[in-house]
């Protein structure tokens, strides 16, 4: 079922990639067919590299954060490696563009990760939060 979940979403996320393109961010999506190749590469981005990340990030992180203890620092790893996806994503798909640079990736990761998690719950999708809604809202990353 989590195959098919994903083939529901995936036009979802490029609409909602689509919809952050014309918001004051400063991230450029050319048309639709970038941003559902952007949702792909996004969402393999994230399934590829999250534990190479994660792994590079660990000793900084357990140092910063007393091994989890302080929570805030937590967030923030997992925001740096959710930015980086995004920017990267960018960086590999021509028509996909970060207008105002790092500044751009940290409000468009911003509004991708809050935006996809609102509206996939609202229809009713099975949808982990991602990383970065993890600080959010709280919950743990499924």
């Amino acid at each position: 079922m989590g195959g098919f979940v994903w083939l529901i979403q995936w036009p979802i996320r490029a609409l909602i990639l689509l919809l952050i393109s014309y918001l004051p961010l400063g991230v450029e999506m050319e048309s639709f067919q970038v941003a559902l190749l952007s949702a792909v590469v996004i969402g393999l981005l994230g399934t590829l590299l999250v534990l190479p990340l994660k792994a590079l990030f660990a000793l900084p992180w357990a140092l910063t954060s007393l091994g989890g203890l302080i929570q805030p620092v937590s967030v923030l790893y997992n925001w740096i490696i959710t930015v980086l996806l995004f920017a990267l994503a960018a960086w590999l798909i021509q028509g996909f563009r970060l207008k105002n640079g790092i500044l751009s990736a940290i409000l468009g990761a911003l509004a991708y990760s809050i935006l996809s998690t609102i509206v996939l719950r609202l229809l009713g999708l099975d949808v982990s939060y991602t990383r970065a809604m993890e600080g959010i809202v709280g919950a743990p990353v499924a």
